[in-house]
């Protein structure tokens, strides 16, 4: 029977003969749980599981990155809860240190073509972006995929979706994602999958695959799979030093739709409060005043985002009054920027630089807006609330860099 690549992936993970509808049982390779939602793991553990073991801990993580280090007193607990579990079990934690769980799953090679992942992340099927099958479940769910290394799941339907045409700089893979959104809405994948494909893809950056990827929770969706490129080939190589397996759909699979978006000459995208599928091209908010800008997350956190904004303050400053705030995703990013003098480069901009982590996006470190602050942000969500009580504008880190600069889009 032809199979969907998500569709393949659960089938090497399940005894059963799978296809979309079905609900079948599947075994999932890795299993975190990160410090907000980590905490209710180990109690719901210790509740329904008192004094068993947990089968192939090796498998297992905790990543902190929401709040991190902690800033509140219940977060710093949370975060102690899960350490002193995983020491009695003997399982990994990638500490406050660390940065964001999902980039850290693919930066140390845990995550890699056809393998099922879970945590108690909504974005965790950023994973998409290395072939993986990756979902955030709730905490009663990653308890019973810590103890039994598997969960139930209910296979979804898939679309395909072809990019028809090409983009260059100063639009980035921000800027595609964002458009997607707005083509399909923030139900438009609800439920499903996503299959990409087209040329635009070849021109992509690992980093743009993260970013693509990474925004599938705000159409509604499961998990994407844009083709693969050499980039993500390349990635994979230097991090498992094997070649990658990739998962193909079959020739005649069968999808619940197929869509063309034409991506040719595509400009700069922005999506307007309150929602991320409120898209409209930059150059119609031409001059809005904005207050701070802020460069991070999952979505747009790695080296590659970071040395673009780097690249246009050069030599500049950020515009009066406008606080320029930088998070790098994981501690590796963080280390690259001291080796090539980017911190240096941005501190000399203005620019305001925290250690490694989820940031505003998260609530957790620097970000928030005040009541009546305007923000650019390269985060997935610009819901009421989500990152302050201000107003978030989502675009690129190019976008958002020349911002800085201007003080204004």
């Amino acid at each position: 029977m032809s199979k969907t690549i998500v569709e393949k992936i659960i089938q090497l993970h399940s005894d059963e003969e799978v296809k979309a509808g079905k609900i079948v049982w599947m075994k999932i390779d890795i299993r975190t749980a990160r410090d907000f939602g980590g905490p209710n793991v180990v109690k719901n553990i210790e509740k329904y599981y008192p004094n068993e073991q947990l089968p192939d801990k090796q498998n297992i993580f905790f990543t902190f990155d929401t709040v991190a280090p902690a800033k509140t007193i219940p977060y710093a607990n949370s975060q102690q809860i899960c350490r002193e579990f995983a020491k009695k079990n003997g399982i990994k934690v990638f500490d406050v240190d660390a940065g964001i769980g999902t980039h850290i799953l693919m930066e140390t090679g845990l995550a890699r073509p056809g393998r099922t992942l879970v945590g108690t992340d909504s974005h965790f099927n950023i994973l998409g972006a290395v072939g993986a099958f990756g979902q955030g479940m709730g905490d009663q769910d990653i308890a019973f995929a810590f103890r039994t290394g598997k969960t139930w799941f209910e296979v979804p339907e898939t679309i395909k979706i072809n990019l028809k045409g090409k983009f260059s700089y100063p639009t980035t893979g921000k800027d595609l994602v964002l458009y997607i959104l707005k083509k399909i809405g923030s139900k438009g994948a609800l439920g499903k999958c996503i299959e990409y494909y087209g040329e635009c893809l070849k021109d992509l950056s690992f980093a743009e695959y993260i970013t693509l990827c990474s925004m599938m929770t705000e159409m509604g969706g499961i998990v994407s799979f844009p083709e693969p490129n050499q980039n993500v080939k390349n990635f994979l190589i230097e991090r498992t030093g094997e070649n990658p397996e990739f998962i193909y759909a079959d020739k005649d699979a069968k999808y619940c739709d197929e869509i063309v978006i034409d991506v040719n000459d595509l400009q700069p995208q922005i999506a307007c409060p309150p929602k991320p599928d409120n898209v409209k091209d930059v150059e119609i908010l031409k001059g809005l005043k904005i207050g701070s800008v802020f460069v991070g997350s999952c979505t747009n956190g790695r080296i590659e985002d970071i040395r673009d904004v780097a690249e246009i303050l050069k030599g500049k400053k950020v515009a009066k009054e406008i606080m320029l705030r930088i998070v790098p995703a994981t501690k590796e990013v963080y280390g690259q920027m001291l080796k090539e003098n980017l911190v240096q480069i941005l501190y000399d901009a203005g620019a305001i630089i925290s250690n490694p982590g989820c940031g505003g996006c998260a609530s957790g470190q620097i970000g928030m807006t005040g009541k009546g602050e305007v923000q650019i942000s390269t985060s997935n969500r610009n819901f009421t609330g989500k990152q302050g009580a201000g107003k978030t504008y989502l675009a690129s880190p190019i976008t958002a860099a020349f911002a800085a600069l201007k003080g204004e889009l």
